[in-house]
């Protein structure tokens, strides 16, 4: 007990990190996913192309593995491109910004799904019927299209968020002080790997209940509309 006491400061330290880490992620999850959604869901069969070969690419490829490649070799080819053209000097890449840009990045490809099946799942009629009354694209968009999006999307955003929340702990791996690195450092130091571990543990499961149980009764409001 005291050395749980002693090294929990330390370790809880991490959460906010953590947290911001996941909003951060999911916002340019949030981003990417519409994006990719608007890209397969075009009659360009060029953007067609681009965002299937995106969603099967991305999803395709470990998310340890992406997030090293992007954190090592991303950081290498802006700097030699930094040194070739001489527009910028040295550039370091934070482990922070490295992993929001990757998670998000992945998770973007499962968000593509989520919003180009919740499009396909309201009516065509009612586009048809918007574009017939002439309604301009921006308006019907954001009238009839995103109401009916939201509530068929949620179900699946909440798969998405829930799983997404867990992936932040291999931020950890690059050296990011979130709540895995922290509870690893503190179980280092006191030959008490498995308890801090079981602390981290603990944490996401609750975050991961008040998560659900957010996202199901907003579920549940737009079903009910």
């Amino acid at each position: 007990m005291d050395v749980l006491l002693e090294y929990l400061p330390s370790v809880m330290g991490g959460i906010w990190t953590t947290i911001g880490l996941a909003l951060a992620s999911v916002m340019l999850a949030i981003f990417f996913g519409i994006v990719g959604a608007s890209f397969k869901l075009s009659r360009n069969l060029t953007l067609r192309t681009i965002g299937g070969i995106y969603t099967t690419v991305i999803r395709g490829i470990p998310d340890l593995v992406l997030m090293l490649i992007l954190f090592f070799g991303g950081q290498i080819m802006i700097n030699e491109l930094g040194d070739a053209t001489g527009l910028w000097g040295y550039v370091e890449i934070s482990p922070f910004l490295a992993g929001a840009f990757t998670i998000g990045f992945i998770f973007g490809a499962y968000m593509t799904e989520t919003f180009r099946g919740a499009y396909l799942a309201i009516p065509a009629g009612q586009i048809e019927a918007a574009q017939a009354l002439g309604i301009v694209p921006a308006s019907y968009l954001r009238r009839i299209i995103w109401p009916q999006i939201i509530p068929h999307a949620l179900p699946n955003f909440t798969n998405n968020w829930l799983v997404l929340m867990k992936t932040t702990a291999l931020v950890s791996i690059i050296g990011l002080q979130d709540l895995v690195y922290n509870a690893n450092q503190a179980g280092r130091a006191s030959r008490e790997p498995f308890l801090f571990l079981m602390v981290s543990f603990v944490v996401f499961l609750g975050l991961t209940i008040l998560s659900d149980i957010g996202l199901r009764r907003l579920s549940r409001r737009y079903s009910s509309r």
